[in-house]
């Protein structure tokens, strides 16, 4: 850990809520006045898309099985090199992965390809990552030892099927068949290298459906926000003022003494809540130490 370059994290599965998750944090680094660098966790899969699939074939056609969520498909090393550099350094190497075609347009590439490597050596107060893989630990590979602040965002994993199928089958075009292999295929990799992360972070923040899900592959709709609750975990609850939480998010409660529990809709406002407060102390003990 560098308190010098500060290192955020913020790892969970695609459809999570990581994207609500780095609103917040922008908020945060806007509102007060820091300089965040970022690492979009999609630049270190070692796949465009094209080459993805064929990799697929190839693993399946000798008995395999091949996902985003595992180590084949990933640069996990290389990950680990940026986020030592950056703590050292305050300078760290990446690219950007074109997800579609307004994304590509601007780089005359085709959506599905990455952009060339590039150093980003623009000054920075401190490093924000969000994807996939941020507090990992596989073998020799540890990510998390580098991370001063691990948030975790995961769904039960019904909803998070049910995010997926609808993403997949309403906007890709795939097939509810096709969706289900998908989901099989990628479970082990899931159950391996996804899970074991949230042991890993300081925060977790679940979000869990208040209707039924016993059947993801019959839902009709994704449950809204105003038909969950939040879960939020805390590592270490030293520290965390939860009267002043339970008085300023209406309709939340306590299920443990670690754990606080909000509807849906104010996840939002509890993150900056919680997380303006860690960000701030970060830079504080960085600016007092390195002045």
């Amino acid at each position: 850990m560098s308190k010098r370059h500060p290192i955020v994290v913020v790892t969970g599965s695609s459809g999570a809520g990581t994207t609500t998750v780095k609103r917040t944090f922008d908020n945060i680094f806007r509102r007060e006045g820091y300089r965040a660098a970022v690492i979009e966790g999609d630049a270190f899969h070692r796949y465009d898309r094209k080459e993805m699939k064929a990799e697929m074939r190839r693993t399946e056609d000798n008995g395999g099985f091949l996902s985003h969520f595992g180590p084949q498909a990933n640069l996990w090393a290389e990950l680990g090199k940026q986020f030592d550099a950056y703590a050292r350094t305050g300078h760290f190497k990446t690219r950007y992965y074109l997800h579609n075609d307004e994304e590509a347009a601007p780089y005359q590439q085709e959506a599905g390809t990455f952009t060339p490597w590039r150093d980003h050596i623009e000054d920075s107060e401190l490093l924000f990552y969000e994807g996939l893989h941020g507090c990992i630990q596989d073998g020799e590979i540890n990510l998390h030892q580098f991370a001063d602040l691990k948030i975790g965002v995961v769904p039960i994993i019904n909803l998070e099927w049910i995010q997926k199928i609808h993403r997949d089958t309403k906007d890709r075009g795939y097939s509810m068949e096709a969706v289900q292999d998908v989901i099989l295929r990628r479970m082990h990799d899931y159950v391996h290298y996804v899970c074991p992360q949230f042991a890993h972070t300081d925060i977790n923040f679940q979000r869990v459906a208040v209707v039924d899900t016993s059947n993801p592959f019959i839902a009709r709709d994704i449950p809204s926000a105003g038909e969950s609750l939040v879960v939020i975990r805390f590592k270490n609850p030293r520290g965390i003022d939860f009267p002043y939480l339970l008085s300023m998010i209406d309709q939340s409660f306590m299920s443990r003494a670690n754990t606080i529990v909000v509807p849906g809709q104010k996840m939002d406002l509890a993150m900056q809540l919680i997380l303006t407060p860690l960000i701030v102390r970060l830079m504080e003990i960085k600016r007092a130490q390195y002045s």
